[in-house]
């Protein structure tokens, strides 16, 4: 088939330029005042045609039209001439190609495909959404457990519950080699360094009890504080250096 006019197939339906109807049919009314005439018969913006500002050549800004198939057909009819029965007949055949099985088809799927891609992008700004978010969350899963000191070992449990494979006895290993606890074997073993004491990570729980042979022990234990709950939280799940905040 012959291409009278272009046809623009970009938005939901077929439109062409109201300029390009208006030369092809050789119409002598200037265009600004024969599209005004022809928009009198009852057509709708936003509806049978849409508008929009562009530059002239000069310079000064017009207004272009973009016509719907059935509007065109009618503004064809209204001029009664040879030129509009031709261009008519012209957009009638490319309506029947348009709604051919195969063209509904083809529409379809490239409908299918623009709404696929449009749910990758919208997945791919939650997935960038979550990554901001996760120090938030792991932050929050911290503080409402870090009211309290809590021993070594059920800082080992709240870590396992954000995602840290780690058990009471390797996370032990891993404050006195990263210097959170005493390394060096004695009374005070296991004990806070000064450093993590500084930084409010430990404290120490002193309790008495009598043994077998009536004689008072005191034991001393670690206990993390809450500060240390959400600092290492944080560490083994955000990936915090072990030089951050002065250790």
């Amino acid at each position: 088939m012959k291409e009278l006019l272009k046809i623009n197939y970009e938005a939901e339906q077929p439109t062409v330029s109201a300029r390009d109807l208006h030369e092809q049919l050789h119409i002598d009314t200037p265009f600004k005042k024969w599209i005004d005439r022809m928009c009198e018969y009852g057509f709708e913006n936003e509806k049978d045609f849409w508008t929009k500002k562009s530059e002239s050549t000069g310079g000064r800004p017009s207004t272009e039209y973009m016509l719907a198939i059935d509007m065109a057909k009618q503004i064809c009819m209204i001029q009664r001439s040879p030129e509009g029965k031709q261009i008519r007949q012209y957009f009638i055949d490319l309506e029947k190609a348009w709604n051919t099985p195969e063209q509904v088809m083809a529409r379809a799927l490239k409908l299918a495909d623009k709404t696929i891609d449009t749910l990758k992008e919208d997945n791919k700004k939650l997935v960038e959404e979550n990554e901001k978010m996760k120090p938030k969350a792991i932050f929050a899963d911290a503080v409402s457990t870090s009211q309290t000191s809590i021993l070594v070992g059920d800082l080992a449990k709240l870590l396992r519950q954000n995602g840290v494979d780690i058990g009471q006895k390797r996370l032990f290993e891993y404050l006195r080699n990263h210097g959170y606890l005493i390394k060096r074997k004695g009374s005070d073993w296991n004990m806070p360094t000064q450093k993590s004491m500084n930084m409010g990570l430990f404290e120490i729980k002193e309790s008495t009890h009598i043994d077998g042979n009536g004689c008072n022990i005191v034991t001393r234990t670690p206990k993390a504080t809450g500060k240390a709950q959400i600092y290492f939280v944080n560490k083994f799940v955000g990936g915090m250096s072990d030089d951050d905040n002065g250790v």
